[in-house]
């Protein structure tokens, strides 16, 4: 179960906390906080302090309805964190992309795995994810960011996330992407409404039957605050519940924005696991 991340190992048979860093100005949560390179250095040394294995940098937000970014906006906003948190910073940067460009730029630059909401859909994206040589993160999604939450529908949202990643990892492999470097996402509020993502999570563990790693997004999300009826800024207990539950299921990653409380909750899991 070790992986490597550019110069990097992890054993991901454990479970491993991302901190969320986006360096847009429109991102759902944080939008506009760290979009300075002094700021989101702050932001990734923080982090690191409290326990992250990874930083996901995003120029792109993929909230729904978010405006679409060209890519040299993106390379813009992406390129100077990934170079600065890689080069200073202990820990393995993530790129959150589905921009060829993009993953090619990061990577030269020190990111050690590519994050793709849209699964390496976009023209060139399996090539230049193949070329780059480090694992990569596959996502469902149905639809697009801009339109997925217009009533999304599944007869059965397990089967039909598992067929789609099952298809996605087909195609990785084919690309030359070797199956020990890829990481699945479930793709909680991706093209979902609240039924949908609650049934995934309580199946979550029945997706390691597909043989990779699980990385899990729940952190201050829309289904949430639908729950818990609290604003974004005030949904913390509602993320460590969701988190508490992924890990308990067998994630291996737990991508938050609250790193410091989630390393805690995930060192309860790991504890009681490691007795079983």
């Amino acid at each position: 179960m070790e992986m490597t991340f550019g110069r990097r190992m992890l054993d991901m048979s454990h479970c491993h906390v991302m901190g969320v860093l986006n360096v847009t100005p429109d991102s759902f949560s944080d939008g506009g906080q760290y979009n300075r390179l002094d700021a989101a250095l702050f932001r990734a040394r923080e982090m690191v302090k409290h326990g992250a294995a990874f930083i996901d940098v995003g120029g792109e937000s993929t909230r729904p309805g978010a405006a679409s970014v060209s890519v040299q906006q993106e390379l813009d906003r992406v390129c100077p964190a990934v170079e600065a948190i890689a080069r200073e910073l202990d820990v393995i940067v993530s790129v959150d992309t589905s921009t060829p460009e993009v993953m090619a730029q990061a990577v030269g630059l020190g990111a050690g795995l590519i994050n793709d909401v849209r699964a390496l859909q976009r023209d060139g994206a399996l090539v230049a994810a193949a070329s780059a040589g480090v694992p990569v993160c596959i996502m469902h999604i149905q639809g697009e960011p801009e339109t997925m939450q217009n009533r999304p529908e599944y007869q059965n949202i397990l089967r039909e996330v598992s067929e789609f990643l099952t298809l996605r990892i087909r195609a990785a492999e084919q690309a030359g992407i070797p199956t020990q470097n890829i990481i699945l996402d479930p793709g909680f509020g991706f093209g979902k409404n609240i039924e949908h993502n609650l049934r995934l999570l309580a199946s979550l563990e029945q997706l390691q039957v597909l043989g990779h790693p699980l990385l899990v997004g729940l952190s201050r999300k829309s289904m949430l605050g639908q729950i818990t009826g609290r604003d974004v800024d005030e949904r913390l207990p509602a993320s460590l519940a969701a988190a508490t539950i992924s890990a308990m299921k067998g994630a291996s990653i737990i991508r938050v924005h609250d790193v410091r409380e989630t390393v805690d909750a995930v060192k309860v899991v790991m504890a009681v696991k490691e007795t079983v």
